[in-house]
């Protein structure tokens, strides 16, 4: 694991039981994870994705409850109806997140979340230590004013992470991010709601089984690593098609029924 990891690490936590077969899939997602961040180890040969070539078999019903699918959700983006949500577990202090922020996700949002296929939720999970924890809460912040993604664009930018996450650093971001006020950006970033939004996304992540960053649920399948855009694609055109098939079936019974209603 990364030398740098806070001392909150995931080994000390327990997966939540969000219903049966979900310890399955957090080992899985919890190995798969270590590996794709591993030393020497390129994050496009390991994933979920590969591991399980039948589409259905590395999907966890339980897992995809945990979309929020809140329209108030400032941490968003895609509409709430789309048929299919990734889940992104992510630590701005992360080489890793910062490489799919900016090589994948804009291509996925352009792709897929533009036409209303997909819906991206973030979860702030700083596992980095205690830089980290701050630009969780500072993006926290800049959402309550409707600006967190411009605030995660400026975050992930090349060479950003290693200037670090002070206070000074976080300001010139927001301002980067054209966040209007300012101090409310920095009373909400030391707010106890900060803390309680971010340590309530830590614990999902946990509870999943994640051990390092970016971690990604699709539909109630587990990523782990910056996998390529093919990865996604492949994963996110999979989920779509069994969104829609469903959506059929659901669709022919209800007429079947009204059709015998009316006899």
């Amino acid at each position: 694991m990364p030398k740098s990891m806070s001392s909150r690490t995931p080994s000390s936590r327990k997966p939540l039981i969000y219903g049966a077969g979900v310890v399955v899939a957090a080992a899985l997602l919890g190995f798969v994870s270590y590996r794709a961040t591993a030393p020497d180890h390129s994050a496009s040969s390991s994933s979920v994705a590969d591991v399980t070539a039948d589409p259905d078999a590395g999907v966890y019903p339980e897992l995809a409850k945990l979309a929020r699918r809140d329209a108030g959700d400032k941490l968003a983006q895609g509409r709430v109806d789309a048929p299919v949500v990734l889940i992104e577990y992510a630590d701005f202090k992360c080489g890793y997140c910062g490489k799919f922020a900016r090589d994948t996700e804009p291509a996925l949002v352009k792709k897929y979340v533009d036409n209303g296929t997909l819906r991206i939720e973030w979860r702030n999970f700083p596992i980095f230590g205690a830089e980290s924890e701050a630009a969780a809460r500072a993006a926290w912040a800049a959402g309550q004013q409707g600006r967190f993604w411009q605030f995660h664009r400026a975050a992930y930018a090349e060479g950003v992470k290693e200037q670090g996450f002070g206070k000074d650093r976080l300001k010139a971001l927001a301002r980067q991010a054209g966040i209007a006020d300012l101090d409310r950006f920095a009373r909400d970033a030391d707010s106890s709601a900060a803390s309680a939004a971010v340590g309530k996304d830590q614990e999902q992540g946990y509870g999943i089984g994640a051990t390092s960053t970016p971690s990604f649920l699709i539909n109630g399948r587990p990523i782990a690593g910056a996998q390529p855009m093919e990865t996604f694609t492949q994963v996110i055109e999979e989920a779509a098609e069994k969104a829609r098939n469903t959506e059929d079936a659901k669709g022919g019974r209800d007429a079947e029924g009204a059709e015998g209603g009316a006899e």
